[in-house]
């Protein structure tokens, strides 16, 4: 499997919302449409720090990231963090998670970003493995509610 990653742009919709779908089933999760919806048209709104990277091989997409650029009162500069990450089912184990964590760790390096972070759930144990690997548990549990 020879994967390109490469920012998505808005022609690449049609390849990305059934990826993004299967996310969600995975969380056993779902949304509303205008809010899929809105988040496609942040990654493709300059000046907005939200952007997606999808990884094809050849011209079909087997994998997407999310992730977005905030301040952090820990940091002088910009953090990033890593809010999506999927992979079809026939593209694991073949190398396409690490491609894309590695492409947003680019992408932080060009910003002046000093940090790249994201969350699991904590059954998501054959993700983890590919974590443990590429970056360092950080022993924080997250706390939520909404309001």
């Amino acid at each position: 499997m020879a994967i390109t990653i490469r920012p998505l742009t808005p022609a690449d919709r049609a390849s990305w919302e059934p990826l993004w779908q299967g996310y969600l089933t995975f969380y056993k999760t779902s949304i509303p449409a205008e809010v899929t919806e809105n988040s496609w048209r942040r990654f493709h709104v300059d000046g907005l720090p939200a952007y997606a990277l999808g990884a094809f091989d050849g011209d079909r997409m087997v994998g997407f990231v999310h992730y977005i650029f905030h301040l952090s009162n820990w940091l002088l500069n910009p953090t990033c963090y890593l809010q999506d990450l999927f992979t079809s089912p026939e593209a694991r184990g073949k190398g396409v998670g690490r491609a894309l964590i590695e492409a947003v760790y680019d992408k932080a390096r060009e910003a002046g970003s000093t940090r790249v972070y994201w969350l699991t759930q904590d059954t998501n144990l054959t993700a983890m493995q590919l974590y443990d690997k590429v970056a360092t548990k950080a022993g924080f549990t997250q706390y939520r509610k909404d309001v």
